[in-house]
């Protein structure tokens, strides 16, 4: 009698625990990253693949900005959320995006062949080196998960002709736009600067790391030339960030102001952090760690960090970034995997509860935001006020999400 009671309580309790339900954070990371890759895939890229970037929530209309740009980050968001959600639909929407971008490639220009038409757009007409190379970093990872060599070979001519004609080894800079129809190099007059009548280097060329374009294509190519030039560009950072653990010399960061881009200094953080990971040079990481631990001191508790920020502390706080909530988390996550994270483990869960807290529920009426990561950007300047969601939003929440999963979880079985 004892005995069947007791093999009747451990089947029990294998049921029990065979139908107990999943890891609660395990399954809200899930659905946010399958229904967010969902709205990227079908929301975010047009009928080509290219980013419908930024959506005016008072007019109801989409209009382009940098589209290279947020294309790739659209790309490298929908690869993250695909190594989770395993759904063929995101890769398929991934490699589309990336087939509209390496067909920007310039194959008839006497000037221009193997650069990209990534025209930055929103007044500015020129081709930008950071559009190019920060637009990258998606199609590396493209070409690394299926091998489709143009996801890899077209970046490469770009970063190529970038490299003959942009670099200023000297100063471990590259010159920041082209033009588009003359092919000629803007070497003293910066389209970023247009009421600044006498520019100088640091006005027209910025370390232009972002991406991290150089290492990928060093690793594409086994060319040591490509990783000599990537670690330049992390020595140059080192050699030219701020006390605050900033680059205020640097557009689009703002010194006269005293302001700072809410992503730009992440973006060099981030590539000194592949700079560490390729060399562990202790420099790197801790110019890295400089920059994050100020970025957890401009993160309000319920883990907002807002568009434009300023060295005294404050904040406009019309425009909150989910971009950057997410892309602080994963680097603060980053940090924490290296084992340099302290300081830096609050703020990490904030930006993991914030990006899931604020999204647009799946059943929106609004069937352009519906599904979505928030991000917000608003201004008053004109005639009529400008809301307006980003695309970046999604981008950089899959991005984290997929991070902070395979750190947390480990594997990616549902």
């Amino acid at each position: 009698m004892i005995r069947r009671l007791l093999v009747f309580l451990c089947l029990t309790a294998s049921l029990a625990a065979a139908n107990a339900p999943a890891d609660p954070l395990r399954a809200q990371i899930r659905e946010a990253l399958t229904t967010g890759a969902d709205y990227a895939a079908n929301v975010l890229l047009d009928a080509d693949g290219q980013s419908r970037c930024d959506y005016n929530i008072v007019t109801s209309r989409w209009s382009p900005y940098e589209p290279a740009w947020h294309t790739g980050q659209i790309i490298f968001g929908l690869v993250e959320a695909y190594s989770i959600t395993k759904n063929p639909h995101h890769l398929a929407r991934a490699r589309r995006a990336a087939d509209w971008w390496v067909s920007l490639e310039i194959k008839d220009h006497p000037k221009l062949t193997g650069m990209v038409r990534a025209i930055h757009g929103a007044g500015i007409d020129n081709i930008v080196f950071a559009t190019v190379s920060d637009g990258t970093a998606g199609l590396f990872a493209l070409w690394r998960l299926t091998g489709d060599e143009r996801y890899a070979a077209v970046p490469t001519r770009a970063g190529e002709w970038m490299l003959r004609h942009m670099y200023v080894p000297e100063h471990g800079m590259f010159y920041d736009a082209v033009d588009p129809v003359t092919g000629d190099v803007l070497k003293t007059r910066s389209p970023f600067w247009p009421e600044k009548e006498k520019q100088i280097l640091t006005d027209v060329a910025r370390p232009n790391n972002e991406g991290s374009l150089f290492k990928d294509m060093a690793a594409y190519t086994h060319d040591e030339r490509y990783r000599k030039v990537f670690l330049a560009l992390c020595d140059s950072l080192v050699a030219k960030q701020g006390p605050e653990g900033l680059w205020m010399d640097f557009t689009p960061n703002n010194a006269a102001k005293g302001s700072f881009h809410p992503r730009f200094n992440l973006w060099y953080a981030e590539s000194l952090l592949e700079g560490y990971d390729l060399t562990h040079d202790p420099r790197y990481l801790a110019a890295a760690r400089k920059t994050l631990l100020t970025y957890v001191k401009y993160q309000r508790k319920n883990g907002t960090i807002f568009y434009e920020n300023f060295l005294d502390g404050s904040a406009n706080e019309s425009s909150p970034s989910g971009s950057t909530v997410a892309f602080a988390g994963l680097l603060w996550l980053r940090l924490t995997q290296l084992g340099a994270g302290e300081g830096c483990e609050a703020a990490l869960e904030r930006s993991l509860q914030w990006v899931l807290r604020n999204r647009y529920p799946t059943d929106h009426p609004d069937k352009n935001l519906a599904g979505g990561f928030f991000n917000l950007r608003a201004s008053n300047s004109g005639a009529a006020v400008k809301i307006v969601h980003r695309d970046i939003g999604t981008a950089f929440g899959l991005r984290f999400l997929a991070a902070y999963y395979r750190h947390k979880f480990g594997d990616t079985t549902p």
